[in-house]
């Protein structure tokens, strides 16, 4: 659906938006405003992972969802879930995105991920149904090329170059937002190596 289109009376399209977020950095904000200012949604749900179904260590739920939430304080139509806490377990896209269906049936969904994602979808549970749920809306990203994405949109900073830049003292002032820089540093975040 085209932005000129018109929306079915009662409907809602929202980008679902999950990840680790550990932490959330300048890409991740800007995948979301990119998302919302360029009309194919009205809003985001940004859905942080509550246990990472490939047992990756991750920092607490509660404060990852504190980091997300001021990350994305500054823009207008996101709403921060712990709809995967409530769900309990192992975080799966497809029980997420089946749930959200389910609970509003009127909400048109689309899942919101970087190009880089395409590469593992392979991996993922049931992608072929995440897909039928919610179609992806990809977002080109650097440093992954790929010729079913488009063309890059978002710079290439991850969650893991923040994590091994913190404790070697980094400047992070241009790859995470100053609010969860706050956070980082009064929680002493990420500083052991690896």
């Amino acid at each position: 659906m085209s932005a000129e289109e018109p929306r079915v009376s009662g409907t809602s399209r929202t980008a679902v938006y999950g990840g680790s977020f550990d932490p959330p950095h300048v890409a991740h904000v800007l995948a979301v405003a990119y998302a919302l200012s360029t009309g194919e949604v009205d809003d985001v749900l940004v859905v942080p992972c509550f246990r990472h179904p490939f047992a990756k260590s991750l920092t607490s739920f509660d404060l990852r969802v504190e980091m997300v939430e001021a990350a994305m304080a500054p823009l207008r139509g996101v709403t921060v879930s712990r709809v995967e806490e409530a769900l309990g377990g192992e975080s799966r896209t497809l029980r997420t995105v089946q749930h959200l269906s389910t609970e509003d049936p009127a909400r048109s969904l689309r899942l919101l991920i970087g190009a880089d994602i395409l590469a593992d979808a392979h991996k993922w549970h049931g992608f072929d149904e995440v897909v039928a749920i919610a179609p992806p809306l990809v977002l080109g990203r650097v440093g992954f090329l790929r010729q079913d994405a488009p063309p890059p949109v978002l710079p290439d900073v991850s969650s893991t170059r923040v994590r091994a830049a913190v404790p070697t003292g980094g400047d992070l002032s241009r790859l995470v937002p100053a609010r969860v820089l706050e956070i980082i540093r009064r929680e002493g975040l990420y500083t052991e190596p690896g």
